[in-house]
């Protein structure tokens, strides 16, 4: 037999519905102002896409220029991260490193100094788990609630508004949290618990990085065995090889418009940034005694690359590394 309101009230029960009219209750509406923090290459479309929806916006960023796509789509400019909490309820971050994320919140001028009470704190960066629960716990006793949600599907994603959002925190503040990210993202995903959203997304990112090593060494190879790439792409593409490094991001020049291989590996995700993120999922697999060599080795390669001029490049110019490798 079903068990009636009255019973769940009793328990202190809430279904998911219920859950998600308690998040609404405080979600800001596109009346209210949402503050934004780090224009790059992710992050400017992610902030152009809550304008097309609506949104009023307040952005920063430590580059003044990085700000002039958002100001001249409508957004509001704010002079610091805290100037940013004082107009805004909601803030998303999208920043590069942990580092940055703490000097972004709990800096001198940072959020945490002028954070509102109530305040919904969303970090799209990718970062240490222990650092996300530092700055939740310093948020939690302000008043406010700090989620991890970084992102994948990189800068294509992000300008279309097809996002997926890995999410961890409260599940009361996923559903306040949930209709905004998905003026980003296609798929908005609750993780779990505060700091799974960061244990998804470096599971993830080792995962691409061996994928894209390994599409660049088979496209090598057939290239050197005289095979077409546009047409060993082809062949890959509807065939067991298939994965999203051959068919959306392949990192072979003028085998695919519109990705970083055909812009000179220009934009995008930079090999410092993956870099930076093997270093994450291998601490992860050392502290959890998870057998990664495949990861390891990835590492390795990212690592070199960035010291033989690759850092600043499109994470899937290893095509071109691989290339210059006697």
């Amino acid at each position: 037999m079903a068990l009636s309101r009255s019973v769940f009230r009793l328990l202190g029960w809430r279904s998911t519905a219920s859950l998600a009219a308690l998040g609404s209750r405080h979600y800001s509406s596109a009346d209210e102002v949402v503050g934004f923090i780090g224009l790059g290459n992710m992050g400017t479309p992610m902030a152009q896409n809550l304008l097309k929806k609506g949104h009023k916006l307040i952005v920063y960023d430590v580059i003044p220029t990085s700000l002039e796509k958002a100001i001249s789509a409508g957004a509001e400019k704010a002079d610091s991260p805290a100037h940013v909490a004082q107009q805004a309820r909601t803030i998303v971050t999208m920043l590069p490193a942990g580092t940055h994320v703490l000097e972004c919140y709990e800096g001198r001028n940072g959020i945490l100094s002028s954070v509102q009470k109530n305040a919904l704190l969303l970090d799209s960066s990718t970062i240490e788990a222990a650092t996300a629960k530092q700055v939740a716990a310093s948020a939690e006793k302000l008043g406010a609630s700090y989620m991890d949600a970084p992102v994948s599907g990189g800068v294509g994603a992000a300008t279309k508004g097809v996002l997926t959002f890995m999410v961890g925190g409260e599940e009361h503040s996923f559903h306040r949290a949930k209709p905004l990210l998905e003026c980003m993202g296609k798929n908005v995903v609750h993780c779990g618990p505060l700091g799974t959203g960061q244990a998804a997304k470096i599971c993830n990112n080792m995962l691409l990085a061996i994928s894209m090593i390994g599409t660049s060494e088979a496209l090598q190879l057939g290239i050197n065995l005289g095979l077409d790439p546009v047409r060993l792409s082809a062949i890959i593409n509807t065939a067991s090889g298939r994965c999203w490094s051959s068919d959306t991001y392949n990192p072979c020049p003028g085998v695919m418009e519109g990705v970083p291989a055909s812009n000179q590996y220009q934009g995008g995700f930079g090999t410092s940034l993956m870099a930076k993120d093997l270093g994450l999922a291998l601490d992860a697999a050392n502290t959890t005694k998870s057998a990664t060599p495949l990861g390891s080795l990835a590492n390795q390669i990212y690592r070199l690359m960035c010291q033989h001029g690759y850092a600043g490049k499109d994470f899937s110019s290893v095509f071109k590394y691989l290339e210059k490798i006697d």
